[in-house]
Order: structure tokens, then C-alpha cells, then sequence
């Protein structure tokens, strides 16, 4: 086998690892109403089976980020894989709400090991224009991963029927764990060969990185938007600007005894990883959530099942694949301005459908989202692949799955953050409207004033990226830099 196909074989098996870890952040969503019948769960425990897998997924990441850089990647992938294919089978197998919500929790760690290593070794394999096709094949799996997301849910409990289909949602991820456990084994490369650093841990910085982490999650993690939730929750936002405080001063004065922090602050002085972050953060948080709203909405707005639900964002997710590759074929011509025209593609269709849900007869609503999808995958496209690529140009290769786990935690911080305002605003404003509004209007009173709100979150991300465009130069510089 040639060098050059075993490195394709190697990309694919971390690709096809991230895929399935993203599947989970989605599917699951479908498969509330059936949780709450079958185990009983309540609505606390249902919004940490949710919430959880996010939470222990993002307090992973940079760990095992900073761990593959300095070890092996192989063996990181195996630990990750095992851990998040058995809690997987238990969650499946669980008999009540309390099991699920351990297992799910424990699912999460093993996501948060895996997901640093596929981009650490995207980073390790490919140099110039190859890493942009990379970069984009990857953007574009990751786009249908997150859509089909819904729909692959949906199917399950449409199969396995209204008791026990949600268990194999948790299911079908045991044989694809197996499968991809043994394409580690036949093609991700070992770590013989790779200078062998010192391992670092800095156990102090890792519990400060966790405290601060939690305390900025938590509260917006559980945010429902209902009367339940406890205003005391906002209070750990203190906790977290004195954790945050804390772990910059302890990360610098770590960095000047010679050792490797779990962090390197040098990373946030890189001007293309600083402001792509920030793009990746506030774009993802207004993603994911305008799906979670347009699947709650179908629903119980449209009375649709869980299934066809899911299927309406079907649309996004192919124009979403197809433009990611598009797209990472270009970038080292086009540069950041794909950014940019996707980031307008993606606001102008939730502007749309806000419009759409106010303006329109109902009976309207489902084709006309589906379609408005369907164009707003493109803008999609173009975003997650050109940023993921320019995010990590001028990250050195040994720091590749550290910078990216970085990226991936803001990724879930902000999806946290998104889905919070938009179940907040959703919910209250069912609620509000309850008995002062037209049944049949108040869900689409919801979903227009929750597209809104995310919508000002991608108006946010398409701020800081036109303003890292104006400051890049022209396309011919990040030519010459690609090149160097």
C-alpha cells in the first residue's frame, strides 16, 4: 500500500470517528418525549442526558488534546473509542434514568478524548493545499453528520416503535465503534518515531481549566426557559471570571518555570486562530440551536412525527457536504472571503424564516423551511471548512490537536450558550402568549422570536469574520504564507 493511500485511509477513519461523535450531540434530541415515557425520566434528568454529553465532552477535550500532541494519537483514538462504544451499549441497555444519565455522561468523555486526535492528525498528515482539501471533506462530514443528526433519531424510534426505539439510537453505535476501533488498529499511524516530549500534565491548570469550563456552561446548560430553572444558577458566572482570571495568571507563570502548560497562551497571539475561534464560537451558537428549534417546532407546533421532523434539515445537510468540499478545494485562492458569503447565506435564510413563520399561511411553513435549508447549506458549507483551515494555518504541527481541541471546546461552549437563549425565548414565550394569544399562533410566535435570536448570534460571527477579512490583506498573501 502506498504512503499516500494509507494517509487517506488514516483520514478517513478519524473523519468517519468525529462523525459519529457529532451524530450524538443530535440524535438524542429526538428521543426526549420518548425518555420521558419510557423511563420517566423528568425534565431535569432529561436536560442533563442531553446537556451532560456536552459538558464532559468539552471538559475532555483540551486534556486529551494536550496529551496526543505529546504522545499517541492511536492509543488516545483506542481509549476514546472503547470508552464511548461501552457507554453507548449501557446507555442502550439502561433500565432507568439515573443509568442513562451516568452512561451518557461517561459518552461524553470518551467523545472529548477521540475528537482532538482527528484534527491533531489531519494537521500531522497534510501541508498546503492538501490540508484545505482535508479540512473540507471534513467540513463537509461534519455538516451531514449535524443534520442528519434529527432524522437518524427519528428513524430509530420510528423503527424500534415508541418504547424501546429510542435504545437504539444508543445501539447502532456499537457496531460502527467496533468497526472503527479496528480501523485504528489497521491505519492510524503510531506514535514510533515522534520525539518523545516530556509528558506534562499541569494538574493545577487542569482544575482550574475544569472549574472555570463547568462554571461557564452550567448555567446556560440548564436554562430551560421555564419556571423551574433557578436564578442562583447565574451566579457561577462569578465563579468563572475568577477561575478564568486564575487559570491565565497560573498558565503564564507555568510557562516561565520551562514547562508545557495545558495551554499555551501563545496560541490566542496567533491572529488567525484568535479570530477564527471566535467565528467557530459564535457561529455554533447559532447553528445547532436553529435546528433543535425547527425540530421542537415541527413537532409540537405541526404535530409532524419525531421521523419527519428530523428529515425537513435532510436539505441542509447535502448542499452543506457538497459546498464544504467545494469550498476546501478553494481556499488557498479564495481565502477568508468564503467566511464571509457563507456567513451572509446562513443569516439572510434565518431571516427568512423568521419572515416566513410571521408572514406566510402555515401550511407553507414546512416546504418553504425545507428549501431555505437546502440554499442555506451551501453558506454552511463554506463556513465550517474555509474557517476550520485558516483557524489552524499558523498553528505549528505539534500543538495541531491541542489548538484544535481549543477550537472544538468553543464550538461547545457556544452551542451551549445558543441553545439556552433560543429554548429560553422559545419556551417563554409559549407560556407568555398562552392565554393572551391564538393557539394555533403562539408556535410560530416562538420559533420567529428564537430564529431571531440566533440570528443575532451568526450576525455577531459575520462581524468578527469581516473583520479578520479586512485585516488578512488580499488572497495572495495567504497564498504565499500556504506556501512557506
Amino acid at each position: 500500500m502506498s504512503l499516500e493511500t494509507h494517509k487517506w485511509r488514516a483520514y478517513w477513519v478519524g473523519v468517519s470517528i468525529a462523525a459519529v461523535t457529532i451524530l450524538d450531540m443530535t440524535k438524542v434530541n429526538t428521543a426526549l418525549p420518548a425518555l420521558e415515557t419510557a423511563l420517566g425520566a423528568t425534565s431535569t434528568e432529561l436536560q442533563i442526558i442531553v446537556a451532560g454529553y456536552v459538558l464532559t465532552f468539552g471538559l475532555a477535550l483540551v486534556p486529551a488534546g494536550r496529551i496526543g500532541d505529546q504522545r499517541s494519537r492511536k492509543l488516545l483514538f483506542l481509549i476514546g473509542l472503547i470508552v464511548y462504544t461501552g457507554m453507548s451499549m449501557i446507555a442502550g441497555f439502561a433500565g432507568d434514568a439515573t443509568t442513562l444519565l451516568i452512561a451518557r455522561l461517561l459518552q461524553g468523555v470518551g467523545a472529548g478524548i477521540q475528537m482532538p486526535q482527528v484534527l491533531g492528525t489531519v494537521q500531522e498528515l497534510f501541508q498546503g493545499k492538501e490540508r484545505g482539501k482535508a479540512f473540507g471533506l471534513f467540513g463537509a462530514t461534519v455538516g451531514l453528520a449535524t443534520a442528519f443528526g434529527p432524522g437518524l433519531g427519528g428513524l430509530a424510534i420510528a423503527l424500534g416503535g415508541p418504547v424501546d426505539g429510542w435504545r437504539w439510537i444508543f445501539w447502532m453505535n456499537l457496531p460502527l465503534g467496533l468497526l472503527l476501533i479496528l480501523g485504528v488498529i489497521l491505519f492510524i499511524p503510531s506514535a514510533k518515531g515522534k520525539p518523545r516530549e516530556t509528558l506534562s500534565l499541569d494538574p493545577i491548570g487542569i482544575a482550574l481549566f475544569a472549574t472555570t469550563v463547568i462554571a461557564l456552561m452550567w448555567p446556560f446548560l440548564f436554562t430551560t426557559g421555564s419556571e423551574a430553572d433557578d436564578p442562583a444558577r447565574w451566579w457561577l458566572l462569578v465563579v468563572f471570571a475568577v477561575g478564568l482570571a486564575a487559570f491565565i495568571w497560573w498558565e503564564s507563570r507555568y510557562a516561565r518555570t520551562g514547562r508545557a502548560p495545558l495551554v499555551p497562551l501563545s496560541l490566542f497571539r496567533k491572529r488567525s486562530f484568535r479570530n477564527g475561534l471566535m467565528v467557530g464560537t459564535l457561529y455554533f451558537a447559532g447553528l445547532p440551536p436553529m435546528f433543535l428549534l425547527i425540530t421542537i417546532f415541527m413537532q409540537q407546533g405541526l404535530g409532524m412525527t419525531a421521523l419527519i421532523a428530523g428529515l425537513i434539515t435532510t436539505g441542509f445537510a447535502l448542499s452543506s457536504a457538497y459546498a464544504s468540499w467545494w469550498a476546501g478545494a478553494r481556499i488557498h485562492t479564495i481565502g477568508a472571503k468564503l467566511i464571509v458569503t457563507g456567513m451572509i447565506v446562513v443569516l439572510g435564510i434565518m431571516v427568512a424564516m423568521a419572515a416566513a413563520a410571521t408572514f406566510l399561511p402555515h401550511a407553507w411553513l414546512p416546504a418553504i423551511v425545507a428549501g431555505l435549508l437546502f440554499i442555506g447549506g451551501i453558506g454552511g458549507g463554506l463556513v465550517v471548512s474555509a474557517n476550520q483551515t485558516l483557524l489552524l494555518e499558523d498553528v505549528a504541527v505539534r500543538e495541531g490537536g491541542l489548538a484544535g481541541s481549543v477550537a472544538q471546546l468553543g464550538q461547545r461552549i457556544g452551542n451551549a450558550i445558543g441553545t439556552a437563549v433560543a429554548l429560553s425565548i422559545y419556551y417563554a414565550t409559549l407560556s407568555r402568549e398562552a392565554t393572551s394569544v391564538p393557539a394555533e399562533q403562539v408556535p410560530f410566535d416562538a420559533l420567529r422570536l428564537g430564529l431571531v435570536a440566533v440570528a443575532l448570534l451568526i450576525a455577531l460571527a459575520l462581524i468578527v469574520a469581516v473583520v479578520d477579512l479586512r485585516g488578512r490583506g488580499n488572497a495572495d498573501d495567504l497564498i504565499s504564507r500556504a506556501s512557506e
